[in-house]
């Protein structure tokens, strides 16, 4: 029985694949273009993840839990004696482990004592060969193949000069942090980081048998609030959270692409089917079952969604290797670890099934319409037979299937959501479709009204519309989800964007900004020098500096913003529509401001109570006030800095803002500033940090844009490959007019017009469900981004849907060539 299967399969569907390799090629490149967008999007998230994970196991080594800071300020080393004499702890390895540098020297700095080896962390054998080196050599440090180093050099890091005691040769060791490792004796790591008496990390090592649930409560009443007891997993958690939002975006815009390439496989399989028609009628007529029939059709849509997987698959690893580069600076500098290019395991395995799932699929409802029909039946041509027509009741079902859609895709956009609130769109597409299914009659009729307008080649064109209905609805349908695509999530990405800009707007009524980092990477560290404040303030003409902080914390188990600013000069924008009262309160240590994303994870609302932990202890706080606040990477907590510095012990600022006197030459005082201010740290103009931070926003939205023009590109080839299938399936038919003295011209124009009648039908029906799903996506965004999206129609909504029609009719140009040129000949003998 297998041997029989395996030889109808190779005769009647391998054998076909081959025979009609352009359709083959077709239906396999489009989901490559799937599998690619997948794998990508996949591993973009990935290699972000992995990056944190792969340095949080290589550093933890066999440590089951982890004590660590509530943020970057980590907690007072004095607590190591508290953890070491918690019941069932083995072993407490103390760490400091800070980012330094910037941009592309950014590089993780790690201090360690000697009970580092009890770990057995990648870091062992290098520490342990060249550790009389560290002792021997003052501010002496070991650095990763990265850093650029050698032995005997001096650097500097902040504002102490260290020397190289050594480089990590070590193979494991040196792909720590993709080599950008910098390795100190814990004292002189807190000496060169003006922490010292101050950890970020303890790795637990538990005794034989310890329960851990056990030892984390014994561990958590033991630091008392003032550290977070958790699972070396929870840095890799956190890190997820920066790119949640560019991977839910992307994987919307993916999925698109992915139910575009399914129509196709269904166009494929439809003309497959129809022109076997005569085959399996014989077949059915001589005995044969219509289960294996089907069954082969299946699986011959299989072995195409696999063999366009895997291709695809290892094209989406290139593609997603060039994305990752263009991901903010801000969503990379978020996560401690340096970002390595890396494919999860799932990626390729998922985006395959998808493909192969999305193939069978079609290919099922391909083979329905023919298979379920009687073998004298099957002798029709296609659009003649009943199974061409909806039936009555799959055309109810589909409006009620359609409206359901749409109904709940309202409710999950409006409801409180969060990010998930993102898949209210593809249940609105989805939606849309099952109702044009629904109305497949008046699509068919509406795309051979069009065709008519063409003269007599469209009333030719327009005969082999109605020849055809479901093989011009499925592919009016790919025209219609691309435009879709590029109307409603382009719009809506675009709304997002100006609406984020819009809220940073009021940093360019400061001057100039002075920041470790650049401002559209959140600069949350390390601290500036202490003096500067005082050095800028004494520069001529300028009118006072105020300071700030940004800084990371752990609240409810995820990662959120501290934000804290100071009364007067210098005060960022973001504070601006809070109320002189929740100011003052603010102030006086009563409460804080808080982002709308936190409140719904933690479950609370304006005053409700609020437990704050931190480095001095848990603080009982009231929630003053909730906030819009673009959350892209993490929600915010706003603050006053005086509060900060005493609850979280962070001295200092990571930002001071400048006013200039009112007749003072800006751009005098600007060059002052730079001159007081040390060559590593970032000064910028107010305007220049708002133009910063709304490129990095437009930049982070660039990757789902770029897939929904790929989205276009792909209804680009189904409509060419439907209309090739539909000249080939037509041969003999053009050959006769040929022959009967039809110019190449009439027969091209009449493939055009064909084109021209599905293309406009499908980039209308486009057009308006990709307006009502703008609308809808900018509210399911407010949800995600926790800030309140402006829906904004504009006539780049007809500029988007005209480009994507003309793009998606370049693809009738080459089945109209080929139409024109048939030999006469070949064609009237064909079969």
């Amino acid at each position: 029985m297998i041997r029989a299967a395996w030889d109808r399969l190779r005769l009647f569907n391998i054998g076909e694949l081959l025979a009609h390799r352009g359709r083959t090629t077709m239906a396999m490149v489009v989901m490559g273009v799937s599998a690619g967008l997948l794998v990508s999007v996949f591993s973009i998230s990935g290699s972000i993840t992995g990056s944190v994970d792969k340095l949080t196991e290589s550093l933890g080594g066999d440590a089951v839990l982890e004590v660590s800071g509530i943020t970057d300020s980590g907690f007072e080393q004095q607590l190591l004696q508290q953890v070491r004499g918690v019941p069932g702890v083995e072993a407490a390895v103390p760490m400091l482990r800070q980012g330094v540098g910037a941009d592309d020297d950014r590089a993780l700095l790690i201090g360690a004592d000697a009970s580092i080896a009890q770990l057995g962390s990648t870091l062992d054998g290098a520490l342990s060969d060249q550790a009389t080196k560290l002792m021997t050599v003052p501010k002496g440090v070991l650095v990763g193949t990265g850093i650029g180093r050698e032995a005997g050099e001096k650097f500097q890091i902040g504002t102490s000069t260290v020397t190289v005691a050594g480089v990590i040769d070590d193979p494991a060791a040196a792909a720590l942090n993709d080599g950008h490792l910098i390795v100190a004796l814990l004292p002189v790591a807190q000496q060169i980081t003006d922490r010292v008496g101050r950890l970020d990390s303890i790795q637990i090592i538990a005794a034989p048998n310890t329960d851990v649930g056990q030892l984390r409560s014994s561990l958590s009443e033991a630091v008392d609030g003032r550290a977070v007891v958790a699972d070396p997993s929870l840095r890799t958690a956190q890190a997820s959270g920066s790119v949640q939002l560019v991977r839910l975006s992307t994987l919307a815009s993916s999925a698109a692409a992915l139910i575009v390439s399914a129509f196709l496989i269904y166009n494929a399989m439809s003309m497959a089917v129809a022109q076997r028609r005569p085959q399996l009628s014989l077949l059915r007529a001589i005995g044969g079952r219509r289960t294996p029939m089907v069954r082969d059709l299946i699986a011959e849509a299989a072995l195409l969604g696999l063999l366009g997987g895997l291709i695809g698959a290892l094209i989406g690893i290139v593609m997603g290797s060039q994305a990752i580069d263009r991901l903010p600076a801000a969503m990379l500098n978020a996560v401690e670890a340096r970002t390595e290019y890396m494919v999860p395991g799932y990626a390729i395995p998922v985006a395959v099934a998808a493909c192969v799932l999305a193939s069978v699929g079609a290919a099922a409802l391909a083979a329905r319409q023919v298979y379920k029909v009687s073998p004298i039946e099957a002798l029709a041509p296609v659009g003649v037979s009943t199974s061409d027509v909806v039936n009555p009741v799959l055309r109810w079902v589909a409006v009620v299937g359609g409206i359901g859609l749409i109904g709940a895709s309202i409710y999950i956009a409006n409801g409180d959501f969060g990010r998930l609130s993102m898949a209210s769109t593809s249940l609105a597409i989805t939606g849309a479709v099952f109702l044009c299914f629904a109305a497949t009659g008046p699509i068919v009729r509406a795309t051979a009204v069009v065709a008519r307008l063409f003269g007599a080649p469209g009333a030719l064109g327009a005969t082999t519309v109605e020849r055809a209905p479901r093989r011009v609805w499925a592919t009016a349908m790919t025209v219609m989800i691309g435009v879709t695509a590029v109307v409603a999530i382009g719009n809506a990405t675009r709304d997002m964007a100006d609406s984020a800009a819009e809220t940073f707007e009021g940093l360019g009524v400061t001057d100039v900004f002075v920041s470790p980092t650049a401002m559209a990477q959140f600069p949350t560290g390390p601290l500036l020098p202490s003096d500067l404040k005082d050095k800028i303030s004494a520069v001529p003409g300028v009118a006072g500096a105020g300071s700030a902080q940004m800084a990371f914390t752990t609240l409810g188990g995820g990662r959120v913003m501290l934000q804290a600013f100071e009364d007067g000069a210098g005060r960022q924008a973001s504070t601006d529509s809070l109320s002189s009262d929740v100011l003052r309160r603010m102030a006086a240590g009563e409460g804080v401001v808080i982002s709308r994303d936190i409140a719904r994870s933690l479950g609370v609302s304006e005053g409700s109570e609020l437990d704050l932990p931190t480095p001095s202890g848990v603080h009982k706080v009231e929630v003053l006030q909730v906030v819009p606040y673009f959350s892209a990477i993490s929600g915010v907590v706003q603050m006053d800095l005086e509060i900060l510095r005493q609850w979280y012990q962070r001295p200092g600022e990571t930002i001071i803002g400048v006013d200039f006197l009112p007749d003072a030459d800006p751009e005098q005082v600007f060059a002052a500033i730079r001159a007081v201010v040390p060559p590593e740290l970032h000064v910028d103009t107010g305007p220049g940090a708002v133009a910063e931070i709304s490129g990095s926003v437009e930049q982070g939205t660039s990757i789902s844009t770029s897939i929904l023009w790929i989205v276009v590109l792909v209804s680009t080839v189904a409509l060419l490959n439907t209309l090739m299938l539909s000249v080939l399936e037509r041969r003999r038919e053009l050959g006769v007019l040929r022959a009967m003295g039809t110019s190449r011209r009439f027969l091209l124009r009449t493939v055009l017009a064909e084109a021209a009648g599905i293309g406009v039908v499908g980039a209308a029906i486009g057009l308006g469900v990709g307006a009502a799903v703008h609308y809808l996506a900018t509210i399911a965004m407010s949800q995600v981004v926790s800030l309140d999206i402006t829906y904004q129609p504009s006539p780049l909504l007809l500029v988007y849907a005209i480009v994507a029609l003309l793009l998606a009719l370049l693809g009738s140009i080459p089945p109209a060539l080929r139409a024109a040129r048939l030999p006469i000949v070949d064609a009237i003998a064909a079969d």
